[in-house]
């Protein structure tokens, strides 16, 4: 019994790097604690999805990595536009 013990945890044993705990303390103050939880999971070398429901796990990864890039973008075209209309006002 100790050995199966014992070899889950080894096989399970992974570091979070400095920037991986950036990332779950940026979600942690954000108010994300169900993100935080996935990244923690994800991090340690765990599937999430074995803790945390199917469609809970997918609205959590949409909101949180899909949800960044298009903000992302939404910001590029907003500073593209400014520069735009910069330009058309001198």
């Amino acid at each position: 019994m100790n050995q199966l013990n014992s070899s889950a945890s080894t096989q399970n044993s992974k570091k979070i790097n400095t920037e991986q705990i950036e990332q779950i303390i940026k979600a942690i103050i954000a108010g994300k604690y169900s993100w935080a939880c996935v990244l923690i999971l994800r991090f340690s070398g765990y599937n999430p999805i074995d803790y945390i429901p199917y469609r809970t796990y997918i609205r959590l990864v949409k909101n949180n990595c899909l949800g960044e890039s298009s903000k992302s973008k939404h910001r590029e075209k907003k500073e593209v536009f400014d520069i735009n209309s910069n330009w058309i006002g001198l």
